[in-house]
């Protein structure tokens, strides 16, 4: 049974990969950290898990964590990450990073953070279905971005094809992707009956998908918006891929059933927020427009799953040997 530890439980993410781990058949949560919330039962804070999780938050420093734990995940604010992921490698454990910390290269890092980066050290990016058998070896892996995750997904197989000059993403998000503190943008005045877009052209997330599509093909030049929508869970994306030629529905297809042969998390589905809504799926479908030479490709995830913990937990599978359904292979909750 694989002892897993999680740094910073109390939030969204934290909470996510309790509820999942609960269920988990070869993995118990062995220990879980917060400095505010230290001698609480963590059914206190997260009362969904009442009867599933007995255990007390803590604040306990690496050393303490590693004795009890073979895996730690650490879902705490960017930049914080790589203040503890430094001890945790040193008292022998691996770590699973939901934070921007080691998704990036450091220079890249520290130009998009703006934030001096004090653990440089060569990332593996956690996407499975790109980077499977280095996640595999990997001490540290970073989870990937919620935004990125649905994108790249999307793209990568006619980037992989070497047929796109250029791809837009449009991408809609429900509002737990700005986390659990509630600010002007979450507000529910604000967010109900609207649709608001922001950083338009500078959003973070951009160097991720970048980096992950230009290691398929430099040729291809990304573009990306993000949208906020009055749902709680899931990201829509819609990717317009222009291609240097026309290409046939029965041509794209091939290309994605291809490039997703053994992927057991990419289907080929409609894509709806409702069908992937608390599961670890990506639904993909697509569309070339006749007459031009674009591909239109839409794709669905829980950011809160696929975008962030359940994507971890498959990390930590693939890290551990493990099938890499186990303990996450479930549908989504419609309607």
């Amino acid at each position: 049974m694989l002892r897993v530890g999680i740094i910073g439980g109390t939030g969204y993410t934290g909470g996510e990969l309790l509820r999942l781990l609960s269920v988990h058949p070869k993995a118990e949560v062995t220990a879980v950290t917060s400095r505010s919330h230290a001698g609480k039962p963590v059914d206190a804070l997260h009362p969904s898990l009442k009867g599933l999780i007995d255990i007390k938050f803590e604040d306990a420093d690496p050393g303490a964590i590693a004795g009890k734990c073979d895996v730690v995940f650490t879902a705490v604010p960017h930049g914080a990450a790589m203040g503890v992921v430094p001890g945790l490698v040193e008292a022998g454990l691996r770590v699973i990073d939901l934070s921007a910390d080691y998704r990036l290269p450091t220079d890249v890092f520290e130009a998009v953070y703006n934030k001096k980066h004090s653990d440089p050290r060569p990332n593996v990016y956690g996407l499975p279905e790109l980077h499977a058998e280095d996640v595999k070896n990997a001490t540290v892996v970073g989870n990937p971005g919620c935004y990125p995750t649905g994108a790249i997904l999307a793209g990568a197989p006619l980037v992989s094809a070497g047929v796109v000059d250029r791809i837009v993403f449009d991408s809609k998000s429900g509002i737990s992707g700005s986390g659990q503190g509630p600010s002007e943008t979450t507000h529910y005045p604000n967010v109900a009956q609207n649709v608001r877009p922001y950083n338009m052209t500078t959003h973070r997330h951009k160097a991720e998908m970048e980096q992950e599509l230009g290691l398929l093909n430099a040729r291809a030049k990304v573009y990306f918006t993000p949208h906020v929508i009055p749902s709680v869970r899931g990201i829509l994306t819609t990717a317009h891929a222009f291609v240097d030629r026309a290409l046939t529905d029965d041509e794209v297809r091939s290309i994605y059933e291809e490039f997703y042969r053994g992927k057991p998390f990419v289907r080929m589905n409609s894509p709806s927020l409702a069908n992937v809504r608390g599961s670890n799926f990506c639904d993909i479908a697509f569309e070339a427009d006749k007459g031009n030479n674009r591909i239109v490709v839409a794709s669905a995830i829980d950011n809160m799953v696929k975008g962030a913990a359940g994507q971890a937990i498959q990390n930590m599978n693939i890290m551990y040997g493990l099938d890499e359904r186990t303990g996450i292979w479930m549908s989504g909750l419609p309607p």
